[in-house]
């Protein structure tokens, strides 16, 4: 499997393959491997690239990792981000785009997504055309649990207006086959951002605007891990939901 934390972490500070080998003293094709095939280098040549890149030599390669009464860090996580606001939109655009069986998004508003990529009713329509199955959740304006979040990130009547513009950005797709539109009133603890067997995860932290917040980016190995749990979370909310109309 590819090593998309070495990926990531390539991406964030700009390296190519041959940059990257360069400084780590091997060939441009091994640095290729170990990002698309997952391929494990040498410790000491580990070690130097993860002294490169600034990172821990253990989450870029786990396989490297001594056997330890600490536990290690899960093979599910690919990154982990400081907020929301350092990701790029166009992250969450081509994990969309490439979504070939699901996507869910579970918020309360998040309409940074439509303003910042206007073409995105577009993309969700063609993912649906494929054969995607979509469900949006959005925060229900008039809830008790979407006031009182604006009262706690002192963003008071601010995000019950953003629920009401993300209605407003997601109801035409109420109606389109394969596209279903909710809205819910349950305390969010996450903002969910699933594709396929990728997702984006942005806590909500009290006090803090959902763009400050931490955002971690997993990727499913096997059953009953971190993703799992997401999904299922996603699974009990969306029965809570109430579907919204065409208009």
């Amino acid at each position: 499997m590819p090593n998309e934390r070495l990926r990531a972490a390539m991406a964030a500070g700009g390296w190519t393959y041959a940059a990257l080998a360069n400084r780590a003293e091997v060939d441009p094709k091994s640095v290729e491997r170990w990002v698309n095939l997952g391929r494990t280098p040498r410790r000491a040549t580990a070690m130097l690239a993860a002294e490169v890149l600034g990172e821990d030599v253990h989450a870029l390669w786990p396989a490297l990792r001594q056997a330890r009464s600490a536990r290690a860090v899960s093979p599910e996580l690919v990154a982990l981000y400081d907020q929301r606001a350092d990701i790029p939109v166009s992250t969450f655009v081509d994990m969309l785009a490439q979504a070939r069986e699901h996507i869910d998004v579970l918020v309360y508003a998040a309409v940074f997504l439509h303003e910042a990529y206007p073409r995105l009713n577009d993309l969700l329509r063609e993912r649906a055309d494929d054969g995607c199955a979509i469900r949006i959740a959005i925060g229900d304006p008039d809830s008790t649990n979407v006031q009182h979040r604006g009262q706690e990130e002192r963003f008071g009547h601010g995000i019950e207006s953003r629920c009401r513009l993300a209605l407003m950005h997601y109801r035409p797709l109420a109606g389109v086959p394969g596209i279903e539109v909710r809205t819910h009133a349950t305390t969010l603890y996450n903002s969910i951002y699933r594709a396929d067997d990728q997702v984006l995860v942005n806590a909500h932290v009290w006090g803090v605007n959902a763009y400050g917040a931490p955002v971690w980016h997993l990727r499913r190995s096997g059953k009953g891990g971190m993703f799992d749990t997401y999904a299922s979370s996603f699974d009990a909310v969306w029965e809570t939901a109430t579907p919204v109309r065409e208009g």
